[in-house]
């Protein structure tokens, strides 16, 4: 079939657009590393591009051409003065880029910059091997996932104040999604981040409910010492990895981007846990990023799928493989919840 020269224009772009995909992303890193948007949050201001390069410590040419990408990019505006340009933050900026915003997303993009886009350069390698590329890109061994994630507490820190930062967006709708307040006794499993951003959520959202966090060893002592506030009564801790150490008895059982780490007999393996230490009536609300059964989307889960290649030893999954998983670990009643945002909740009652 002959194609319109409108339709055949469009073709041209949308793969300029998906080229540049990385430079667009790597922009937007490098300014939030160097402190750009907090610069320009503290200014009493608009400041030219040679007093902030001054101020970070950088070239004038090389910040000059940094500040105009991110004013293509809308994460900066531009004024132009008799004296020259003038750059300030967007509203999307001053949200989401800044440091001192509640809604921050800067560890989550050093985590990204630093970490993934590494690994993503060996994603021909990934596919070809069909299995994570920690041990190219880092040289460290990859037998142990929790190991490779964390090569430092500094990037254990980074990855959690990250994790918190995405909860800070979809937190709430993946715990509202449905009626949790017929479960008072929580435990929120993680085996890589267990900040307490979730946790806050449900005590904020279900008054009578107490979560638990349980989480490895060093995972827990960070979350202690850096998120959780010692006053916040409601929420303890519990240090095991729950593969290999008894899961206590609850109410209900969160498991936030877990299992789409694990390949299918380890999901198994610890819903089945589950399962077993859950009381009767109880339930387990699993939160993953979920693909259409039809293969069509959405693309950003998609990309995550191949993100567990080259990271993890997982990958994304459809509402149906996740059902079948609980139906087959023996719970009932499996209900599954479109939030619109990132992260979606299914919930399987016992």
């Amino acid at each position: 079939r002959k194609m319109s020269s409108t339709q055949d224009l469009d073709y041209p772009q949308i793969l300029f657009q998906y080229t540049n995909g990385f430079l667009v992303s790597k922009t937007m890193f490098t300014a939030c590393e160097l402190g750009v948007f907090d610069l320009l949050l503290e200014s009493e201001g608009p400041l030219p591009s040679n007093a902030i390069a001054q101020c970070l410590g950088t070239s004038t040419c090389g910040m000059e051409r940094l500040l105009d990408a991110c004013v293509g990019l809308k994460l900066l505006a531009v004024e132009m003065k008799s004296e020259g340009a003038f750059y300030r933050n967007t509203e999307l900026s001053n949200l989401y880029l800044t440091k001192a915003s509640p809604k921050s997303q800067y560890h989550n993009l050093m985590y990204y910059s630093k970490t993934i886009y590494l690994c993503w350069h060996y994603l021909t390698d990934a596919v070809r091997d069909g299995k994570n590329q920690y041990e190219r890109a880092f040289g460290v061994s990859s037998k142990d996932l929790f190991e490779a994630l964390y090569r430092s507490k500094e990037e254990m820190i980074q990855f959690m104040y990250g994790l918190n930062a995405i909860w800070s967006i979809c937190g709430r709708d993946v715990i509202a999604a449905f009626d949790l307040s017929p479960f008072t006794g929580i435990y929120d499993l993680g085996v890589k981040g267990g900040a307490g951003g979730l946790a806050q959520e449900c005590i904020s959202l279900y008054p009578n409910s107490t979560v638990t966090i349980y989480d490895l060893p060093k995972v827990v002592q960070v979350a202690k010492e850096c998120f959780v506030a010692p006053e916040e009564r409601r929420i303890t801790f519990h240090e095991g990895d729950f593969f290999t150490d008894p899961i206590p008895e609850a109410d209900l059982y969160i498991v936030a981007r877990v299992l789409h780490d694990w390949a299918d007999d380890k999901c198994m393996q610890l819903l089945a846990k589950v399962h077993k230490a859950c009381k009767t009536g109880g339930g387990v609300l699993l939160v993953e990023t979920l693909l259409n059964e039809d293969k069509t989307g959405p693309l950003e889960t998609q990309l995550y799928s191949i993100n567990m290649l080259v990271q993890a030893e997982g990958k994304e999954r459809t509402p149906t493989q996740y059902s079948t998983f609980l139906t087959a670990a023996g719970f009932r009643e499996i209900q599954v919840k479109k939030t619109g945002k990132l992260y979606d909740a299914i919930l399987g009652r016992k």
